[in-house]
Protein backbone atom coordinates (compact mmCIF):
# COMPACT_ATOMS: atom_id res chain seq x y z
CA UNK A 1 0.00 0.00 0.00
CA UNK A 2 2.64 2.54 1.04
CA UNK A 3 4.46 1.91 -2.23
CA UNK A 4 1.70 3.92 -3.90
CA UNK A 5 2.44 7.05 -1.88
CA UNK A 6 3.99 9.99 -3.68
CA UNK A 7 6.16 12.73 -2.26
CA UNK A 8 4.15 15.80 -1.27
CA UNK A 9 5.33 19.34 -2.01
CA UNK A 10 7.35 20.74 0.87
CA UNK A 11 5.92 23.64 2.86
CA UNK A 12 7.88 26.67 1.68
CA UNK A 13 7.81 28.43 5.04
CA UNK A 14 9.03 25.34 6.87
CA UNK A 15 11.78 24.97 4.27
CA UNK A 16 12.76 28.58 4.86
CA UNK A 17 12.92 27.95 8.61
CA UNK A 18 15.32 25.07 8.00
CA UNK A 19 17.54 27.21 5.79
CA UNK A 20 17.61 29.96 8.41
CA UNK A 21 18.63 27.55 11.17
CA UNK A 22 21.42 26.14 9.02
CA UNK A 23 22.80 29.60 8.18
CA UNK A 24 25.93 30.17 10.34
CA UNK A 25 25.88 33.98 10.01
CA UNK A 26 25.47 35.67 13.40
CA UNK A 27 23.73 38.73 11.93
CA UNK A 28 21.03 36.84 10.00
CA UNK A 29 17.43 38.08 10.29
CA UNK A 30 14.33 35.84 10.23
CA UNK A 31 11.32 37.62 8.71
CA UNK A 32 9.72 34.48 7.34
CA UNK A 33 7.90 32.48 9.99
CA UNK A 34 4.45 33.77 10.94
CA UNK A 35 4.96 33.96 14.69
CA UNK A 36 5.08 37.06 16.89
CA UNK A 37 8.48 37.78 18.43
CA UNK A 38 9.49 40.48 20.88
CA UNK A 39 12.57 42.69 20.57
CA UNK A 40 14.79 39.90 21.89
CA UNK A 41 13.58 37.43 19.26
CA UNK A 42 11.49 35.37 21.67
CA UNK A 43 7.79 34.53 21.61
CA UNK A 44 6.95 35.20 25.27
CA UNK A 45 4.23 33.66 27.41
CA UNK A 46 1.83 36.49 28.22
CA UNK A 47 1.50 37.53 31.85
CA UNK A 48 -2.21 36.71 32.06
CA UNK A 49 -1.60 33.29 30.53
CA UNK A 50 1.05 32.53 33.18
CA UNK A 51 -1.29 33.69 35.93
CA UNK A 52 -4.18 31.62 34.59
CA UNK A 53 -1.94 28.55 34.33
CA UNK A 54 -0.94 28.93 37.99
CA UNK A 55 -4.59 29.16 39.00
CA UNK A 56 -5.49 26.18 36.84
CA UNK A 57 -2.70 24.07 38.30
CA UNK A 58 -4.04 24.76 41.79
CA UNK A 59 -7.74 24.23 41.06
CA UNK A 60 -8.09 21.70 38.22
CA UNK A 61 -9.43 18.39 39.52
CA UNK A 62 -9.90 16.33 36.36
CA UNK A 63 -8.61 15.83 32.85
CA UNK A 64 -11.73 14.16 31.52
CA UNK A 65 -13.37 15.18 28.25
CA UNK A 66 -15.37 18.40 28.07
CA UNK A 67 -17.65 17.51 25.12
CA UNK A 68 -17.56 17.16 21.35
CA UNK A 69 -18.04 20.91 20.91
CA UNK A 70 -15.54 21.78 23.63
CA UNK A 71 -16.25 23.75 26.80
CA UNK A 72 -19.47 25.81 26.35
CA UNK A 73 -17.94 28.62 28.43
CA UNK A 74 -15.01 28.89 26.02
CA UNK A 75 -17.27 28.89 22.98
CA UNK A 76 -19.42 31.62 24.50
CA UNK A 77 -16.47 33.75 25.65
CA UNK A 78 -14.64 33.62 22.32
CA UNK A 79 -17.82 34.26 20.32
CA UNK A 80 -18.46 37.33 22.48
CA UNK A 81 -14.89 38.56 21.95
CA UNK A 82 -15.23 38.27 18.18
CA UNK A 83 -18.84 39.35 17.71
CA UNK A 84 -19.34 41.89 20.51
CA UNK A 85 -22.69 43.65 20.10
CA UNK A 86 -23.39 41.57 16.98
CA UNK A 87 -23.64 38.42 19.11
CA UNK A 88 -27.04 36.80 18.56
CA UNK A 89 -27.35 33.68 20.71
CA UNK A 90 -30.44 32.45 18.90
CA UNK A 91 -28.42 32.24 15.65
CA UNK A 92 -25.12 31.05 17.12
CA UNK A 93 -23.53 27.62 16.84
CA UNK A 94 -19.88 27.02 17.66
CA UNK A 95 -17.28 24.35 18.39
CA UNK A 96 -13.77 24.48 19.79
CA UNK A 97 -11.08 23.43 17.33
CA UNK A 98 -7.34 22.69 17.32
CA UNK A 99 -6.25 26.22 16.47
CA UNK A 100 -7.45 28.54 13.74
CA UNK A 101 -6.33 26.03 11.11
CA UNK A 102 -8.64 23.45 12.66
CA UNK A 103 -11.48 25.97 12.49
CA UNK A 104 -10.76 26.66 8.82
CA UNK A 105 -10.66 22.94 8.05
CA UNK A 106 -13.93 22.26 9.88
CA UNK A 107 -15.53 25.23 8.12
CA UNK A 108 -14.57 23.83 4.73
CA UNK A 109 -15.84 20.41 5.80
CA UNK A 110 -19.18 21.98 6.75
CA UNK A 111 -19.38 23.74 3.37
CA UNK A 112 -18.71 20.48 1.55
CA UNK A 113 -21.41 18.71 3.55
CA UNK A 114 -24.02 21.48 3.24
CA UNK A 115 -23.39 22.42 -0.40
CA UNK A 116 -21.30 19.85 -2.30
CA UNK A 117 -21.30 22.02 -5.45
CA UNK A 118 -20.22 25.20 -3.65
CA UNK A 119 -17.37 27.28 -5.01
CA UNK A 120 -15.15 29.04 -2.47
CA UNK A 121 -13.94 32.47 -3.60
CA UNK A 122 -10.48 33.24 -2.20
CA UNK A 123 -8.51 36.49 -2.25
CA UNK A 124 -5.48 36.65 -4.54
CA UNK A 125 -3.19 36.31 -2.66
CA UNK A 126 -4.25 34.50 0.51
CA UNK A 127 -2.71 32.37 3.24
CA UNK A 128 -1.35 29.36 1.32
CA UNK A 129 -2.94 26.83 3.68
CA UNK A 130 -6.41 28.05 2.63
CA UNK A 131 -5.72 26.83 -0.89
CA UNK A 132 -3.92 23.69 0.27
CA UNK A 133 -6.89 22.52 2.36
CA UNK A 134 -9.47 23.45 -0.28
CA UNK A 135 -7.55 21.56 -2.95
CA UNK A 136 -7.11 18.55 -0.67
CA UNK A 137 -10.87 18.47 -0.08
CA UNK A 138 -11.52 18.89 -3.83
CA UNK A 139 -13.60 22.00 -3.25
CA UNK A 140 -13.72 24.27 -6.33
CA UNK A 141 -11.80 27.51 -5.83
CA UNK A 142 -12.40 30.85 -7.56
CA UNK A 143 -9.82 33.62 -7.02
CA UNK A 144 -10.86 37.25 -6.63
CA UNK A 145 -8.47 40.12 -7.13
CA UNK A 146 -7.47 41.79 -3.88
CA UNK A 147 -3.98 43.31 -3.81
CA UNK A 148 -2.62 45.95 -6.17
CA UNK A 149 1.06 45.19 -6.73
CA UNK A 150 1.92 48.80 -7.61
CA UNK A 151 0.27 50.65 -4.73
CA UNK A 152 0.55 47.71 -2.28
CA UNK A 153 -3.04 48.49 -1.26
CA UNK A 154 -6.38 46.75 -1.66
CA UNK A 155 -7.66 46.87 -5.25
CA UNK A 156 -11.22 47.26 -4.06
CA UNK A 157 -12.79 48.00 -7.43
CA UNK A 158 -11.30 44.81 -8.90
CA UNK A 159 -12.36 42.82 -5.84
CA UNK A 160 -15.96 43.99 -6.13
CA UNK A 161 -16.02 43.37 -9.88
CA UNK A 162 -14.93 39.77 -9.34
CA UNK A 163 -17.28 39.09 -6.43
CA UNK A 164 -20.21 40.35 -8.47
CA UNK A 165 -20.05 36.97 -10.23
CA UNK A 166 -20.77 35.02 -7.02
CA UNK A 167 -24.02 33.06 -6.83
CA UNK A 168 -26.28 31.62 -4.13
CA UNK A 169 -24.49 28.63 -2.61
CA UNK A 170 -21.04 30.13 -3.20
CA UNK A 171 -18.80 30.99 -0.24
CA UNK A 172 -16.57 34.08 -0.10
CA UNK A 173 -13.53 33.69 2.16
CA UNK A 174 -12.54 37.00 3.78
CA UNK A 175 -9.71 37.93 6.14
CA UNK A 176 -11.15 39.58 9.24
CA UNK A 177 -8.15 41.86 9.77
CA UNK A 178 -4.37 41.97 9.26
CA UNK A 179 -4.57 40.30 5.86
CA UNK A 180 -2.05 37.50 5.44
CA UNK A 181 0.20 37.84 3.43
CA UNK A 182 -0.28 41.46 2.33
CA UNK A 183 -1.12 43.46 5.48
CA UNK A 184 -3.60 45.49 3.39
CA UNK A 185 -7.07 45.65 4.95
CA UNK A 186 -10.57 46.65 3.95
CA UNK A 187 -11.95 49.82 5.51
CA UNK A 188 -15.26 49.63 7.38
CA UNK A 189 -17.14 51.38 4.53
CA UNK A 190 -15.66 48.77 2.17
CA UNK A 191 -16.86 46.00 4.47
CA UNK A 192 -20.33 47.51 4.21
CA UNK A 193 -20.13 47.42 0.41
CA UNK A 194 -19.04 43.78 0.50
CA UNK A 195 -21.97 42.97 2.78
CA UNK A 196 -24.38 44.69 0.41
CA UNK A 197 -22.95 42.80 -2.56
CA UNK A 198 -23.29 39.44 -0.79
CA UNK A 199 -26.86 40.33 0.14
CA UNK A 200 -27.56 40.82 -3.56
CA UNK A 201 -25.76 37.72 -4.86
CA UNK A 202 -26.75 35.32 -2.07
CA UNK A 203 -23.20 34.11 -1.45
CA UNK A 204 -22.22 33.14 2.12
CA UNK A 205 -19.27 34.88 3.81
CA UNK A 206 -16.65 32.92 5.72
CA UNK A 207 -14.36 35.15 7.76
CA UNK A 208 -10.96 33.95 8.96
CA UNK A 209 -10.02 36.18 11.90
CA UNK A 210 -6.62 35.05 13.15
CA UNK A 211 -5.11 38.35 14.35
CA UNK A 212 -7.77 40.18 16.35
CA UNK A 213 -6.01 42.82 18.44
CA UNK A 214 -2.86 42.96 16.29
CA UNK A 215 -4.06 45.68 13.92
CA UNK A 216 -6.08 48.63 15.23
CA UNK A 217 -7.37 47.13 18.49
CA UNK A 218 -9.68 44.32 19.62
CA UNK A 219 -12.94 46.03 18.68
CA UNK A 220 -11.69 47.83 15.57
CA UNK A 221 -10.20 44.62 14.19
CA UNK A 222 -13.52 42.81 14.60
CA UNK A 223 -15.67 45.63 13.18
CA UNK A 224 -15.84 44.09 9.72
CA UNK A 225 -16.89 40.63 10.85
CA UNK A 226 -19.45 42.17 13.23
CA UNK A 227 -20.95 44.17 10.38
CA UNK A 228 -21.12 41.07 8.20
CA UNK A 229 -22.66 39.07 11.05
CA UNK A 230 -25.36 41.68 11.64
CA UNK A 231 -26.43 41.84 7.98
CA UNK A 232 -26.07 38.39 6.43
CA UNK A 233 -28.38 35.47 7.29
CA UNK A 234 -25.62 32.85 7.21
CA UNK A 235 -22.00 33.44 8.21
CA UNK A 236 -19.03 31.23 9.06
CA UNK A 237 -16.21 32.53 11.27
CA UNK A 238 -12.88 30.80 11.96
CA UNK A 239 -11.26 32.34 15.03
CA UNK A 240 -7.77 31.74 16.42
CA UNK A 241 -6.26 32.40 19.85
CA UNK A 242 -2.69 31.59 18.79
CA UNK A 243 -1.56 35.15 18.18
CA UNK A 244 -3.53 37.42 20.48
CA UNK A 245 -3.07 35.09 23.49
CA UNK A 246 0.37 33.86 22.39
CA UNK A 247 -0.62 30.19 22.86
CA UNK A 248 0.52 28.84 19.50
CA UNK A 249 1.39 25.36 20.72
CA UNK A 250 -1.86 24.94 22.68
CA UNK A 251 -3.83 24.87 19.39
CA UNK A 252 -6.83 26.93 20.48
CA UNK A 253 -9.53 28.16 18.13
CA UNK A 254 -13.22 27.97 17.32
CA UNK A 255 -15.53 27.65 14.35
CA UNK A 256 -18.61 29.86 14.69
CA UNK A 257 -21.68 29.51 12.48
CA UNK A 258 -24.56 31.99 12.30
CA UNK A 259 -27.77 30.62 10.80
CA UNK A 260 -31.53 31.02 10.87
CA UNK A 261 -32.67 30.40 14.47
CA UNK A 262 -34.83 27.55 13.21
CA UNK A 263 -31.69 25.77 11.94
CA UNK A 264 -29.45 26.55 14.90
CA UNK A 265 -29.91 23.17 16.61
CA UNK A 266 -29.24 21.24 13.40
CA UNK A 267 -26.20 23.41 12.66
CA UNK A 268 -24.79 22.89 16.16
CA UNK A 269 -25.33 19.15 15.89
CA UNK A 270 -23.59 19.05 12.53
CA UNK A 271 -20.57 20.92 13.89
CA UNK A 272 -20.32 18.45 16.78
CA UNK A 273 -20.65 15.56 14.32
CA UNK A 274 -17.78 16.92 12.22
CA UNK A 275 -15.60 17.21 15.32
CA UNK A 276 -16.38 13.57 16.11
CA UNK A 277 -15.31 12.44 12.64
CA UNK A 278 -12.05 14.35 12.80
CA UNK A 279 -10.61 14.41 16.33
CA UNK A 280 -13.60 13.76 18.62
CA UNK A 281 -12.96 16.03 21.59
CA UNK A 282 -10.98 19.24 20.97
CA UNK A 283 -7.99 20.13 23.17
CA UNK A 284 -8.96 22.00 26.32
CA UNK A 285 -5.89 23.44 28.06
CA UNK A 286 -5.53 26.55 25.92
CA UNK A 287 -9.30 26.99 25.69
CA UNK A 288 -9.59 26.89 29.47
CA UNK A 289 -6.86 29.51 29.87
CA UNK A 290 -8.61 31.80 27.37
CA UNK A 291 -11.92 31.31 29.20
CA UNK A 292 -10.35 32.15 32.56
CA UNK A 293 -8.74 35.29 31.15
CA UNK A 294 -11.83 36.56 29.36
CA UNK A 295 -14.12 35.92 32.33
CA UNK A 296 -11.85 37.35 35.04
CA UNK A 297 -11.78 41.19 35.03
CA UNK A 298 -8.26 41.47 36.43
CA UNK A 299 -6.75 38.85 34.10
CA UNK A 300 -8.60 40.32 31.13
CA UNK A 301 -7.38 43.84 31.88
CA UNK A 302 -3.77 42.66 32.14
CA UNK A 303 -4.10 40.63 28.92
CA UNK A 304 -5.53 43.59 27.02
CA UNK A 305 -2.78 45.85 28.33
CA UNK A 306 -0.04 43.48 27.15
CA UNK A 307 -1.78 42.85 23.82
CA UNK A 308 -2.04 46.59 23.23
CA UNK A 309 1.70 46.94 23.91
CA UNK A 310 2.37 44.23 21.33
CA UNK A 311 0.16 46.00 18.78
CA UNK A 312 1.73 49.41 19.35
CA UNK A 313 5.20 47.89 19.18
CA UNK A 314 4.51 46.47 15.72
CA UNK A 315 3.07 49.80 14.56
CA UNK A 316 6.22 51.55 15.80
CA UNK A 317 8.39 49.11 13.83
CA UNK A 318 6.31 49.75 10.70
CA UNK A 319 6.67 53.51 11.08
CA UNK A 320 10.40 53.19 11.80
CA UNK A 321 10.99 51.07 8.69
CA UNK A 322 8.93 53.36 6.45
CA UNK A 323 10.78 56.42 7.80
CA UNK A 324 14.19 54.76 7.38
CA UNK A 325 13.40 53.86 3.76
CA UNK A 326 12.04 57.35 3.11
CA UNK A 327 15.26 58.89 4.37
CA UNK A 328 17.56 56.50 2.46
CA UNK A 329 15.63 56.47 -0.82
CA UNK A 330 14.45 60.07 -0.90
CA UNK A 331 10.95 58.89 -1.80
CA UNK A 332 7.79 57.75 -0.06
CA UNK A 333 7.28 54.65 -2.17
CA UNK A 334 7.51 52.48 0.95
CA UNK A 335 4.90 54.48 2.84
CA UNK A 336 2.51 51.54 2.54
CA UNK A 337 4.48 49.79 5.29
CA UNK A 338 3.12 52.27 7.83
CA UNK A 339 -0.41 51.88 6.47
CA UNK A 340 -0.52 48.08 6.59
CA UNK A 341 -1.59 46.32 9.77
CA UNK A 342 -0.65 43.16 11.61
CA UNK A 343 2.54 41.14 11.39
CA UNK A 344 2.83 40.99 7.61
CA UNK A 345 3.45 43.17 4.60
CA UNK A 346 4.24 42.22 1.05
CA UNK A 347 7.16 44.28 -0.23
CA UNK A 348 6.54 43.74 -3.92
CA UNK A 349 10.02 42.30 -4.51
CA UNK A 350 10.76 39.75 -7.21
CA UNK A 351 11.79 36.20 -6.23
CA UNK A 352 15.30 37.06 -7.42
CA UNK A 353 15.46 40.08 -5.10
CA UNK A 354 14.20 37.97 -2.20
CA UNK A 355 16.90 35.43 -2.95
CA UNK A 356 19.54 38.17 -2.99
CA UNK A 357 18.34 39.42 0.40
CA UNK A 358 18.91 35.93 1.76
CA UNK A 359 22.19 35.21 -0.04
CA UNK A 360 23.88 38.60 0.29
CA UNK A 361 22.42 39.97 3.51
CA UNK A 362 21.21 36.99 5.55
CA UNK A 363 17.63 38.29 5.51
CA UNK A 364 15.02 35.57 5.22
CA UNK A 365 11.48 36.18 3.98
CA UNK A 366 8.94 34.17 1.99
CA UNK A 367 9.52 34.05 -1.78
CA UNK A 368 6.50 36.27 -2.53
CA UNK A 369 8.27 38.99 -0.43
CA UNK A 370 6.00 38.65 2.59
CA UNK A 371 7.95 39.88 5.60
CA UNK A 372 7.08 39.48 9.27
CA UNK A 373 7.36 42.91 10.87
CA UNK A 374 7.48 41.26 14.31
CA UNK A 375 10.81 39.68 13.34
CA UNK A 376 12.44 43.13 13.49
CA UNK A 377 13.71 45.32 16.30
CA UNK A 378 15.09 48.85 16.51
CA UNK A 379 18.61 47.67 15.63
CA UNK A 380 17.67 45.55 12.60
CA UNK A 381 15.26 48.01 10.96
CA UNK A 382 18.10 50.12 9.45
CA UNK A 383 19.87 46.93 8.34
CA UNK A 384 16.78 45.77 6.48
CA UNK A 385 16.18 49.20 4.95
CA UNK A 386 19.70 49.34 3.51
CA UNK A 387 19.43 45.79 2.19
CA UNK A 388 16.05 46.48 0.51
CA UNK A 389 17.57 49.34 -1.45
CA UNK A 390 20.78 47.45 -2.12
CA UNK A 391 18.96 44.71 -4.02
CA UNK A 392 16.94 47.24 -6.03
CA UNK A 393 13.46 46.89 -4.59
Amino acid sequence: MFANLKSQPADKILQLMGQYKADPRADKIDLGVGVYKDATGLTPVMRAVKAAERQLWETETTKTYTGLAGDPEFNAALAALVLGDALAAERLSSVATPGGTGAVRQGFELIRMAAPEARVWVSDPTWPNHLSILNYLHIPVEPYRYFDADSRAVDFAAMMADLAATKPGDVVLLHGCCHNPTGANLTLPEWAEVAALLERTGAVPMVDIAYQGFGDGLDADAAGVRLIASRLPEVLIAASCSKNFGIYRERTGALIALSDPAKREVTQGTLAFLNRQNYSFPPDHGARLVTMILNDPALRADWQEELEAVRLGMLALREHLAAELRQLSGSDRFGFLAQHRGMFSRLGATPEQVERLKREHGIYMVGDSRLNIAGLNAATVPVLARAILAVGI
